[in-house]
């Protein structure tokens, strides 16, 4: 399947929307989808024009998960080769999704209707949620005989909190948008899909707005202290800032400031 089968790129100035455009299998995701995933999010990395990534789905759902009839293949067969070949394939699925956390550019997703299992995902590997309100989640794998492999259960609970998501996850329950909100995991509800659309592009032009090098590096330094703790955090954080200051959008910020205009940052 072609990636433009599966996804749509939308260019706005420094925005990049990246949609989820197979609204006709409720934006299932197959083995395709996430090959295409990391590739698109590898390319927006290495594009300067692009400042802030925001994700959304065609359809009524924002993805129901795991293509599942694509999945059963994998389990059709036994023996330690079919094993071998079922942990690669899943180390591959969850290189893709790590390609959405190491991004440089910040990720915001603005999801709908249902939003299951892979789904949440990669959600987790985003940097700031929104739903409707009528949006319903889950960390489905755990109704179904699996265990969640590709990212919710090692990024979630950073996100949420030990005690939310040790009932999610153990349950696979859905999840509403208000309870969403309530512990965290998504920051803003909107009444409706254009009310989500409009918010989401509102705060990725906030964004971009911002000096470049200071988001990306703001960015790279939340992800480190999370996985190295908070010394060693300061540590690294202290190498960024003598590695990129004095800057050219520095300097541009203090003219600004004190010729009382709007700064215009180029990310040198």
């Amino acid at each position: 399947m072609a990636e433009q089968e599966i996804f749509r790129i939308e260019k706005e100035a420094a925005v990049a929307w990246l949609v989820l455009d197979r609204p006709d299998k409720r934006n299932t995701m197959t083995m395709d989808f996430f090959s295409g995933l990391g590739e698109i999010f590898r390319q927006f990395d290495r594009d300067p024009e692009t400042r802030v990534i925001v994700i959304r789905a065609e359809g009524r759902d924002f993805t129901v998960g795991l293509d599942l009839m694509e999945a059963a293949g994998f389990f059709a067969e036994t023996g330690a080769a079919n094993r071998e070949e079922t942990r690669r394939k899943i180390a591959e699925i969850q290189d893709c999704l790590n390609a959405v956390e190491r991004c440089r550019k910040p990720v915001i997703a603005a999801v709908h209707g249902y939003c299951i299992g892979g789904g949440v995902d990669l959600l987790c590997a985003c940097d700031i949620r929104l739903a409707c309100r009528d949006t319903v989640f889950s960390i489905r794998e755990t109704r179904i005989g699996i265990i969640a492999d590709i990212g919710t259960l090692q990024r979630m609970p950073h996100i949420i909190g030990h005690g939310w998501f040790n009932e999610l996850a153990l349950t696979g329950r859905n999840f509403t948008a208000q309870e969403a909100l309530q512990m965290g995991f998504i920051t803003g509800i909107c009444e409706d899909k254009e009310a989500l659309v409009a918010r989401a592009g509102e705060l990725a032009r906030e964004i971009a707005q911002c000096p470049p090098l200071a988001v990306q590096g703001v960015k790279e330094v939340i992800l480190f202290s999370r996985d190295n703790g908070v010394y060693p955090g300061l540590d690294y954080v202290a190498q960024k800032n003598a590695a990129v200051l004095p800057n050219e959008d520095v300097i541009e910020a203090i003219q600004a400031f004190m010729e009382k205009r709007a700064p215009i940052f180029k990310g040198r």
